[in-house]
């Protein structure tokens, strides 16, 4: 299989899963919650909206009265030190508490001066209405283009992207309005278009004081997104980090019952109307089976990604009639004024960003590191190991098949060379669609399915050219005569392997999937080790599994799952899984979805221990954490630092 043929195939089987069905709106309700909890832990904004919020230290900079309302120049911190610009337009003469609108910018280098024309027509139309700048552009500077333009792939085993920062911006948004007296805290609706759009769903998606939705040029699937490449055009801050591998309609629903304007061109690059039409279908009929297919509507109109007038007018009616109870026809609306502030009016700080400003680096501590591992016996081990496992399970290798297939192995080749060695070449399903090569060797006598040899395993490096290309296999050619020599190749490796002007795309497409090339890999490990143990001349007790760089990574956390592999080689292993890659994609494809929300490559050595760890060359100094914990607790572990494996003492 090629890996565009698995990305497709992945893309539309996640795409056409079906939601689930249910009898009642309080089965609908029921399951909603639980899902928006398991969302708020994708996010990673559980913890934050768990404890008590901190203060929002909110400063008015200045106040710019007009016609009909006034504009408040504010800035507010939603966590300590992520600050946060906004405008704050409130009509005049409210003499009730009256809707309110958080407006979400999309990726403009002006957020709110550009978009200012519609929180400007909210307020006229009676709505107090707060536009947010996003944490990238306007007057704050952090990232959302890690993964697409600067190789922080990284955030995905952090479990980050931008939308988690975003969407939390947005809730203490809501608080901030909730807390004037003008607002009717029970009316508050949320739009934004592009970036804004995206971010509208997902913030709906966690927070239902939301009452109302409209999202412009934000909508897609997971489906069209890879297999039209449209995820090429986005921004990290478009989808949410996907552990479980669900589709964007299955996060979607979480909106449901109330009211949701899709709002679509039908030329927008970045989102095929197919895919926008399938969202609004699959919608429709969750939103009819509840007894609410009023609450949700498709416009789409003929443009590129844009507005239009009369998508802004559709977004207009749908806040009166839903938020204000008053049925204006889109056709009879007024679109916006030209009246555009000067830009300079607008800004919170005039240029003058505050010290010590978080959202420059939010990337690095909005999702914690785990808190350091004790271990001083081998119960503490056993414990802290098993409950590791079951939440990488969980959360970083949900997407493994679920299901127990046969390997079918089959045969390539048999055959013994003149100096009597033996080799026999197979290949191995690892999933369905995916069949990868593997090699066994050595002296012809340990063919004998009555002797069972150790075996030690090479795992084939990205850096090698093409499949079955060793004279002798490396790192293991120099175990003693007595050992069976393999070599396995995982996705992405000699046969199988795609060319690196890919690797960029097919990195952020699997991490859209839920997988990784490294979690993928893990599981091919994981399914080549199987092979060997069922081939009878293999002691399935005493194999060895050498790596080197990248590849040491899948290495250690399948060493980790299977819990029985002998001894693991480790040449240059990678520091930590906290580093940054070229920005095309082609280094350091090491990450793992949340693996560094619970763990870190020196912990994962030290938790394998009675497994044996061999470092071959340079060991970063990481790994004497690892090297400690085989201290403690002894034999049969150990660590031993070597230049090959013909200076180690096999004991």
């Amino acid at each position: 299989m090629f890996i565009r043929d698995y990305l497709n195939n992945t893309a539309n089987e996640i795409t056409q899963r079906e939601l689930p069905s249910f009898s009642t709106k309080d089965e609908f309700l029921s399951w909603q919650k639980d899902e928006r909890i398991k969302f708020h832990k994708i996010l990673g904004i559980d913890k934050y909206l768990e404890q008590e919020r901190p203060s929002l230290n909110v400063k008015k900079t200045g106040t710019l009265q007009r016609k009909t309302y006034r504009i408040e120049k504010l800035s507010y911190e939603s966590l300590p030190g992520l600050y946060v610009t906004a405008n704050l337009y409130i009509p005049d003469n409210i003499t009730k508490p009256v809707p309110a609108i958080i407006y979400l910018c999309g990726h403009s280098p002006t957020q709110k001066i550009k978009y200012q024309a519609h929180p400007r027509k909210f307020a006229q139309l009676g709505f107090v209405t707060l536009i947010i700048d996003t944490i990238e552009y306007g007057e704050v500077h952090g990232m959302h283009h890690g993964t697409h333009s600067h190789g922080q792939f990284q955030w995905i085993s952090k479990g980050y992207t931008p939308v988690a920062p975003e969407v939390w911006n947005a809730i203490r948004g809501i608080d901030l309005i909730s807390e004037y007296k003008e607002v009717d805290e029970n009316k508050i609706g949320i739009t934004g278009h592009s970036g804004g759009g995206a971010i509208s769903w997902w913030t709906a998606c966690c927070d239902d004081r939301i009452k109302a939705i409209a999202s412009s040029s934000g909508t897609g699937t997971i489906s069209s997104h890879v297999s039209e490449r449209t995820i090429d055009t986005h921004c990290d801050c478009i989808f949410p980090n996907n552990p479980y591998g669900q589709s964007l309609i299955e996060f979607y629903a979480l909106v449901a019952p109330r009211p949701i304007l899709i709002v679509s061109p039908d030329r927008d690059k970045n989102y095929t109307i197919e895919s926008v039409r399938t969202v609004y279908k699959r919608l429709r009929q969750l939103y009819k089976n509840l007894g609410y297919e009023d609450k949700i509507e498709l416009f789409e109109f003929h443009a590129h990604h844009s507005y239009s007038s009369s998508s802004r007018k559709a977004i207009f009616s749908w806040f009166l009639k839903h938020l204000k109870g008053e049925n204006i026809q889109k056709e009879s609306m007024i679109d916006i004024d030209k009246e555009d502030e000067e830009g300079e009016r607008l800004l919170v700080y005039s240029g003058q960003t505050p010290a010590n400003d978080e959202s420059t680096n939010v990337q690095e501590w909005f999702i914690p590191s785990p808190k350091p591992i004790s271990i001083n016996s081998y119960e503490d081990l056993k414990l802290i190991r098993t409950g590791l496992i079951n939440k990488l399970k969980e959360e970083s290798f949900a997407s493994f098949p679920n299901k127990k297939t046969s390997l079918h192995i089959e045969t390539r080749q048999n055959y013994l060379e003149r100096d009597r060695s033996w080799y026999y070449k197979f290949t191995f399903e690892s999933e369905q669609g995916w069949r990868l090569p593997g090699e066994l060797r050595g002296k012809s006598k340990l063919a004998n399915s009555e002797i069972h040899s150790p075996v030690g395993v090479f795992l084939g490096s990205p850096r090698d050219h093409d499949g079955f290309r060793f004279q002798s296999i490396p790192i293991v050619q120099d175990l003693p005569p007595t050992w069976l020599q393999a070599l396995i190749d995982t996705r992405g490796i000699g046969e199988t392997a795609w060319g690196t002007d890919i690797n960029w795309h097919v990195r952020r497409s699997l991490a859209l999937t839920g997988r990784t090339i490294a979690s993928l890999r893990v599981w091919d490990i994981l399914r080549g080790i199987q092979a060997l143990r069922s081939m009878p001349m293999v002691d399935e007790n005493k194999i060895i599994i050498a790596a080197e760089k990248d590849m040491t990574v899948p290495a250690l956390y399948a060493a980790l799952l299977d819990g029985n592999i002998w001894g693991l080689v480790l040449k240059h292993p990678p520091a930590t899984q906290n580093i940054v890659s070229y920005p095309n994609g082609s280094d350091n494809q090491i990450e793992i979805i949340n693996s560094l929300r619970h763990i870190d490559l020196p912990q994962v050595a030290g938790l394998i221990w009675p497994t044996k760890l061999i470092f071959l060359g340079h060991r970063p100094e990481s790994y004497h954490w690892a090297e400690s914990i085989h201290k403690i607790l002894g034999e049969p572990g150990g660590v031993w630092r070597t230049q090959g494996l013909a200076d180690w003492k096999i004991r």
